[in-house]
C-alpha cells in the first residue's frame, strides 16, 4: 500500500536471504541491506530510480554475476558498497590480498557500471574511470571450476601417493644405524681434517 510512496529503506541486520516483495517499492532511491545473509543467488527486482545500494557484510563472492544483476536491476545506480564480503578483496579479511587486488576490483566494477561515482565510501576519480575503460573489461576475477582435479583414477596425479598402499610394507623398511665418527665443532678449518701429520 504504502511501498510505492517510500524512497528510503533499512533493512540492515535481519538475517535476509531473499529479496522478494521488494519490487513493491517502485520508487526507491536509497537501499540499506547491511549484515544480512544474502548469496549469490539473490534477485534483484528492477528499481530504476536507485541511486544508493548498500551491501556490506553478507555472504556474496561472485563479483561479475552480482555486476550483472546489478547493471540490469539498477540502471541509476550511483553509489555502490560491498565492503565485507568476499566479492570485494579485502586484505583484513584475506592475508592473500593487497592493494593491487582491490584497485582491480575497482576497475572492473566501474567499468561495468558506469554512473558510479562512489565505490566503497571511495569516490570514483577520473583516472580510474580512463583506467576502468581501458582495462576495466580485462580485470574480472577468474576462479578455478570444480573439474580441474580429475575424476580418473588412473590419472597420474590420483596415483601418487605419499605412503606406501601396503601397509604391511610399513614395517619392512630398510634403515641402518651408524655411529658418528667425526663431529666439527668450527674449532678448525674443515679443510685441514683431510691433512695429515705426516703431510706436513
Amino acid at each position: 500500500m504504502y511501498g510505492a510512496k517510500v524512497n528510503y529503506l533499512d533493512l540492515s541486520y535481519n538475517s535476509i536471504e531473499t529479496l522478494k516483495g521488494l519490487e513493491k517499492f517502485t520508487r526507491l532511491e536509497e537501499l540499506i541491506l547491511d549484515n544480512n545473509k544474502l548469496a549469490d543467488t539473490v534477485n534483484f527486482p528492477f528499481l530504476p530510480f536507485l541511486k544508493t545500494l548498500s551491501l556490506n557484510n553478507n555472504e556474496i563472492t561472485n563479483l561479475e554475476d552480482l555486476v550483472n544483476k546489478l547493471c540490469d536491476a539498477f540502471p541509476e545506480l550511483t553509489y555502490l558498497s560491498l565492503l565485507s564480503n568476499k566479492a570485494c578483496p579485502n586484505q583484513l579479511s584475506d592475508l592473500e590480498k593487497d592493494e593491487s587486488d582491490y584497485q582491480r576490483y575497482r576497475y572492473f566494477v566501474i567499468y561495468k557500471l558506469k554512473n558510479l561515482r562512489f565505490l566503497d565510501s571511495r569516490r570514483v576519480t577520473d583516472r580510474e574511470r580512463m583506467e576502468a575503460s581501458a582495462r576495466g573489461e580485462f580485470m574480472r576475477v577468474r576462479r578455478p571450476t570444480n573439474d580441474v582435479i580429475p575424476n580418473d583414477p588412473g590419472s597420474p596425479e590420483l596415483r601418487a601417493r605419499p605412503l606406501p598402499l601396503d601397509l604391511n610394507a610399513l614395517g619392512k623398511h630398510k634403515g641402518a644405524y651408524g655411529k658418528c665418527l667425526y663431529k666439527y665443532t668450527g674449532k678448525h678449518s674443515e679443510g685441514n681434517r683431510f691433512i695429515l701429520n705426516s703431510d706436513l
